[in-house]
């Protein structure tokens, strides 16, 4: 097994999610990362603080800059950051006499961070789909069967019956709630981070505020009035946002386990065959969908402990979370796949297996 089972040869076409992967890797943050210090050049001179013939060559450097990777790696294990070593062959790539003015008045973490908030835009997007379309297959469901009756159950005991619109709601309705918690908090969480060495943009003189709304707007990018280095309250509250969808997502695996039961038989689930047992058929997906839920709450709690950066900068807290959260963007982004999997696959008795 490999050390991320997400990213597994094998495994990852039961754990593995393309585009989130995608969108968090290494090519997408130095993407990411570049167009910052294009963005950055060409507002420090919009605004007059380095010359325009700097942010002309900064811009055209950025567009074709491949770096060193193995420099990269010894860097980032010197360092503790892989800022440094960046800057400095993006300098060396710039050349004289425009290098001094790269990377003027910003500081490693706004590099990271602002990066980070670029992916996390598009990875958020792609998850807000996910759920959008699978509201829309849960309500189609529940027109095709909501009429249906099943047994009710309460503390795993038989209670009253239920309709199938019932029980479909309660697997659809806290997906349409998520939904409306993204879009309160991405106002909240993609925010520029540009704040300099201390995070009070000293270095940017004057013009600073301007200068930072311009690297926003053209980062997409939300315009904030200063930097939030040690401020995590954006990240700890997106990590329970990811744990909640994972953990409703994993209510709905864990209903459609037992609905699916030989002794219950009120679902079927196609596939999922066994090495011994020709006539088993597993619920693989709801299984996944179980599994995932608790492995994203223990993620989510890492992030909560990253909230505590002491200070103006945490060296340790920051590592926390670059340990923590990208493998909880990935299980939610796993999660939402294996549900649209589970919904093909189920079938109410009476269209047999």
């Amino acid at each position: 097994m490999s050390v991320c089972a997400f990213d597994h040869p094998v495994l990852g076409g039961l754990l593995g999610d393309p585009d989130i992967a995608e969108a968090l890797s290494f090519e997408a943050e130095l993407e990411a990362m570049l167009r910052f210090e294009a963005a950055l050049a060409r507002a420090e001179a919009d605004a007059g603080l380095i010359p325009a013939a700097a942010a002309d060559a900064i811009e055209a450097t950025c567009g074709r800059f491949h770096p060193d990777r193995d420099r990269l790696v010894a860097g980032a294990a010197r360092d503790g950051v892989l800022v440094p070593e960046l800057v400095r062959q993006l300098r060396a790539a710039v050349g004289e006499p425009h290098a001094v003015h790269l990377h003027k008045g910003a500081t490693s973490q706004d590099l990271i961070d602002t990066a980070l908030l670029v992916r996390l835009r598009r990875a958020l997007a792609i998850l807000d789909r996910r759920l959008e379309a699978l509201i829309g297959r849960l309500a189609a469901l529940e027109e095709l069967w909501g009429a249906r009756r099943l047994v009710g159950r309460t503390r795993m005991r038989r209670a009253e019956p239920v309709s199938w619109a019932h029980k479909l709601a309660s697997w659809r309705e806290p997906l349409v709630r998520h939904r409306e918690r993204l879009a309160e908090l991405r106002p909240r969480l993609l925010l520029l981070q540009l704040g300099g060495a201390v995070g009070d943009r000293a270095a940017l003189g004057p013009k600073a505020r301007v200068i930072a709304d311009a690297v926003a707007d053209a980062l997409g990018l939300k315009r904030a009035e200063r930097a939030t280095h040690s401020e995590r309250d954006g990240f700890g509250e997106l990590a329970g946002w990811l744990a909640l969808v994972a953990g409703s997502l994993g209510k709905f695996g864990q209903d459609v386990a037992l609905l699916a039961q030989d002794e219950v038989a009120e679902l079927f689930v196609v596939g999922g065959g066994s090495s011994a047992m020709p006539h088993k058929v597993n619920p693989v997906a709801a299984e996944v969908l179980v599994a995932l839920a608790r492995y994203a709450a223990s993620l989510a709690g890492a992030v909560h402990q990253a909230m505590v950066h002491e200070n103006e900068r945490s060296g340790a807290a920051w590592t926390l979370e670059w340990l923590a959260l990208p493998p909880l963007l990935a299980t939610t982004g796993v999660a939402t796949l294996r549900a649209s999997d589970l919904l093909d696959q189920m079938r109410l008795p009476e269209a047999g297996r």
